[in-house]
């Protein structure tokens, strides 16, 4: 028996094919993949004839793949994913990665923890063309899941299971309530529930990750707490409660330095903490880039932070 000669079988041809396949419709895959509905007919034609079998039959104005068409799907998809294969393992060299990789970061995290990492990171990659992208951890986790972000840090608990997660570093939580003089750095005092329960609070946006965390917090200590404002920046919340506007909850890498008008503090015996980590989209092949941009700030944020200071909005509720 004599072999079959494929010609004219390209890659662009399965691409086509297993568009059908998937979308069940010529017009949908001639879409998605930015031809015309005439140039796909053509393709699965030519394909049918180089196979010498038919792949798809007509009935009315929708066309039904036939037995042969989910066989040779099989191989198609399997010759497509050793093609992705080969394509990665000669381009996707880290170093000269150039396409555009999109991190994703609150802004507490990117002002007192990623300084040093990110510079010493476009030093370790200077073809990587990074962006970085503020937001809380329910955007960071969006623009994941939506595949806009090859990266992000995002705050736990968070259950995705569309995401890989890898932990990084737990960071405690401190109460913080105005001062009328500036207090030392590294000065932690405590603080009694019953004077929280009494106590006015500034705190980020309901139904944020955050706002979750603390609330729990509240919660565990059987506090109803009085919030009198929200604001979705550290900064603005640290310079209400410096003028004298209340109490609130805030990351403790956001209360560094000294000459603060507030003063921090915990409850004896019940800290409270959040888990920070890193998250990436689940996929088969990875983009080699994302994984050692991962590995790189696993290790450099395992200590090192810095100081600045931001201004957002604010939001008073009454």
């Amino acid at each position: 028996m004599p072999l079959i000669e494929f010609n004219f079988m390209d890659l662009r041809q399965l691409e086509m094919f297993l568009a059908v396949m998937e979308h069940a419709t010529v017009t949908k895959a001639a879409e998605i993949l930015h031809v015309s509905p005439g140039a796909v007919s053509l393709q699965l034609k030519a394909l049918g004839e180089e196979l010498r079998t038919p792949l798809f039959v007509r009935t009315g104005k929708r066309i039904v793949p036939t037995p042969h068409a989910f066989r040779f799907a099989e191989h198609a998809r399997e010759v497509m994913r050793k093609m992705g294969e080969i394509h990665r393992d000669f381009t996707d060299a880290p170093a000269d990665d150039s396409r555009p990789f999109h991190f994703g970061s609150g802004a507490t995290t990117l002002i007192y923890r990623l300084g040093d990492p990110l510079r010493d990171l476009r030093r370790k990659f200077p073809h990587a063309n990074l962006h970085v992208t503020v937001g809380p951890t329910e955007k960071t986790v969006e623009g994941l899941i939506e595949r806009r972000f090859d990266l992000g840090i995002i705050s736990l608990p968070f259950v995705q299971p569309e995401l890989t997660i890898v932990p990084l570093y737990r960071e405690e939580l401190l109460v913080i309530r105005p001062s009328e003089e500036a207090t030392r750095d590294g000065a932690v005092g405590t603080i009694h529930p019953d004077e929280m329960a009494s106590a006015q609070f500034i705190l980020y946006p309901n139904g944020s990750n955050m706002r979750g965390l603390i609330e729990r917090y509240f919660q565990e200590l059987r506090i109803g707490p009085r919030v009198i404002m929200e604001a979705d920046d550290t900064e603005v919340i640290k310079r209400l409660v410096e003028y004298g506007f209340g109490y609130s909850i805030l990351p403790q890498y956001a209360l560094v330095g000294h000459g603060h008008r507030f003063q921090k503090l915990r409850v004896p015996e019940r800290r409270l903490a959040r888990q920070q980590a890193l998250a990436m989209p689940k996929t088969e092949y990875p983009r080699a880039l994302t994984l050692m941009v991962a590995e790189f700030l696993r290790t450099a944020l395992s200590d090192g932070h810095q100081n600045a200071s931001g201004v957002r909005r604010v939001r008073a509720i009454g």
